[in-house]
């Protein structure tokens, strides 16, 4: 077999982190300069594009340290027997691939995973390495988001929470029972133990010290997850209440979302077709509404029905149409945790409405200009020159708001 280059392996291995979505990307049309014409591309492999927490868009190097791994998960291409192609990045040719990214512009961090070669301890060692020679010996004072092992050594993943910006670790499946049947090498409780030695070690090195001495920086970025979407039959309110747990617990930053792709030569256990990506993409809405929005995942996605989430339209929307008694809600009176429950209103627009409604009564206009979408919010609100009426009781209000039914083709 022919030897890889070092372009080859980060083709290979930057299309290999594609499937890990515990770093927030944006998608863009492809284009490149290759041809000659013009400056630039959006197909360099491996660049992501993440949001850092003052809400910058920064560009980072995101690669697999390897695709080799010795687990067996269903649901990962990567896993031992599968049948693709291999490659691997030794520690310096990854610190020798962020350095030149960076000088050349074109990156301001990396993310770095991998799949498990050897043993968790030296494939977490081999990671630590990595970050250590950038901050230690390059001076690299980027982004760095390390995908951490939870069976290696708590010290391994201590040293590179001394390195890291981020850490995450990925629980992959909402229950303890699906991580058994499609990934059994891997174990809840010992994912669930390094999550919170995270947690502990952070909130120790934030108290104070009393010597005088700073103490070391810890992840200053927190700790993500990541759970898979439509692989092992969880409903919206299971996946839901699996994140409520784990933000609740572990202090999580994010957790991310990433739908099932149907792989080859999968166990017959997984379907074969993924689930739609509005999934996802309702889930995402659904997560925000349960860490800004004061909602509760049994009142998102109720235990009455099947448990998911309306496809066609948004959760809070489904959430109010469901409890129109709760409805209308006087802008002028009604308390910041009734504000937040009304379509249309995010949370910088309810800033801004208590805010406002101290110099006077607020009206339909005022709203607008606050930047309220009012066209949403109509039915379910009261204002000084504005009363719903029967809207929202109406029988048709649902349809007002869903997309319009599309004929399905028969191809």
């Amino acid at each position: 077999m022919a030897r890889m280059t070092l372009k080859d392996k980060l083709a290979l291995l930057s299309d290999a982190a594609k499937y890990d979505a515990s770093c927030a990307s944006s998608g863009t049309a492809k284009r490149s300069s290759a041809d000659g014409k013009g400056l630039g591309s959006t197909e360099g492999s491996g660049i992501c594009h993440a949001y850092a927490p003052d809400g910058r868009c920064i560009s980072l190097l995101k690669i697999l340290m390897t695709n080799f791994c010795i687990y067996d998960c269903a649901y990962c291409i990567n896993r031992v027997s599968s049948n693709v192609e291999r490659a691997r990045f030794t520690p310096e040719e990854v610190v020798h691939l962020t350095i030149e990214f960076y000088r050349r512009n074109y990156i301001e961090g990396l993310f770095l995973s991998s799949g498990i070669i050897k043993s968790p301890d030296d494939t977490m060692a081999d990671m630590v390495r990595i970050a250590r020679t950038l901050r230690q010996e390059q001076h690299f004072r980027g982004y760095i988001h390390l995908k951490t092992i939870p069976d290696a050594a708590p010290s391994l993943i201590e040293e590179a929470g001394l390195y890291a910006d981020r850490l995450s670790m990925n629980i992959e499946l909402p229950t303890d029972a699906g991580l058994k049947n499609y990934a059994p090498e891997k174990n809840p409780d010992q994912i669930r133990r390094a999550m919170g030695n995270v947690r502990l070690r952070k909130e120790e090195l934030k108290a104070p010290t009393y010597t005088g001495r700073k103490a070391p920086k810890f992840a200053p970025a927190g700790q993500s997850t990541q759970l898979i979407v439509g692989a092992d039959g969880a409903n919206d309110r299971t996946i839901l209440q699996s994140s409520t747990r784990l933000y609740s617990s572990y202090k999580l930053k994010r957790v991310y979302y990433s739908a099932f792709s149907p792989i080859p030569d999968s166990t017959a256990k997984l379907p074969l077709i993924k689930p739609p990506l509005a999934r996802e993409h309702r889930l995402y809405q659904a997560d925000w509404l349960l860490r800004f929005y004061g909602f509760d995942a049994d009142e998102i996605a109720p235990d009455a029905g099947d448990g998911m989430l309306d496809l066609d339209v948004d959760p809070k929307l489904a959430w109010a149409l469901s409890n129109r008694a709760a409805f209308p809600v006087d802008v002028n009176r009604a308390s910041r945790e009734l504000l937040l429950r009304v379509p249309g209103f995010g949370t910088k627009s309810v800033g801004r409405i208590l805010k406002a409604r101290r110099n006077g009564a607020l009206g339909y206009d005022d709203l607008r200009r606050i930047g309220a979408l009012v066209k949403k919010a109509k039915p379910f609100i009261v204002a000084r020159d504005w009363q719903p009426g029967g809207l929202t009781d109406a029988a048709n209000l649902r349809a007002r708001f869903a997309p319009p039914p599309e004929q399905l083709s028969l191809l």
